[in-house]
């Protein structure tokens, strides 16, 4: 019975919560809808995409200009739709990703784009380069992979707080690209200035819907207390009649 009771105290207290004219509450509804429709469009991404992150955004001009700065990738597992396939094999099969423009030095790119972490470090940001060829070796095993826009592959070149990357293992590979929506990759990029953008509109509308509720009740109250016409004259006739009787009196 304790067990019932309390949970009938729940329910009131959401029902309550949900109907409730306080703006606070108001507010915080609007926050939990946004974070729940966010919510459930992170868990589609996933299911469809079967990795995470589900999208990425280009940072850097290394794949220009077959990706850009602020396009919003969309990754796959990289064994989901088709088997990870590098530049040697898919150069050798006619198959190419994000391939419209040659690279830096003029080659017609193939293969697939890959989203991975360099040296399966998660500290730093994954880099999105395509994967050149697998390198075979008995001690670092991995692909060797480069920007487009790169003149030298990841592997001969020197990142800052990172070093020198060794051939990408298939474990520090998040995913690989499917396709890109131009610029809006720039959201996620300014993400917490978008979020206080989202939550200061949240609290304008909120504020606004309260006002025009407030002058809407203020606008009837008033003609509910506003006697009509028809009841103005009835009263003046009842007034004329009171002056006669009256005056039969006197």
């Amino acid at each position: 019975m304790k067990e019932q009771r309390r949970s009938l105290g729940v329910a009131t207290r959401v029902q309550r919560f949900l109907k409730s004219d306080d703006p606070k509450a108001g507010m915080a509804r609007d926050i939990l809808w946004v974070l729940g429709v966010v919510g459930g469009v992170a868990l589609l991404l996933f299911l469809v995409s079967g990795t995470w992150p589900a999208v990425v955004a280009v940072e850097s001009g290394s794949m220009v200009p077959n990706m850009n700065v602020g396009d919003l990738v969309f990754v796959a597992a990289a064994d989901r739709y088709g088997p990870l396939t590098s530049w040697a094999e898919g150069q050798e099969a006619g198959y190419a990703k994000f391939a419209t423009y040659p690279d830096l030095q003029g080659n017609q790119v193939y293969g697939d784009v890959i989203i991975y972490k360099p040296n399966g470090d998660t500290s730093v940001n994954p880099i999105i380069h395509r994967a050149v060829v697998w390198y075979d070796n008995t001690t670092t095993p991995g692909y060797i992979t480069k920007g487009d826009n790169n003149p030298t592959v990841d592997q001969d070149a020197y990142y800052q707080d990172i070093g020198y990357i060794q051939p990408v293992k298939k474990e520090w590979i998040v995913g690989k690209a499917l396709f890109a929506i131009p610029l809006v990759g720039y959201l996620p990029l300014h993400i917490i200035e978008f979020a206080a953008v989202i939550i200061v509109l949240l609290i304008i509308w909120e504020w606004y819907s309260r006002r025009r509720e407030e002058k809407e009740g203020d606008g009837n109250d008033r003609t509910k207390s506003a006697p009509s016409g028809r009841n103005a004259g009835k009263t003046g006739v009842k007034t004329k009649k009171d002056t006669k009787n009256t005056g039969k009196k006197r």
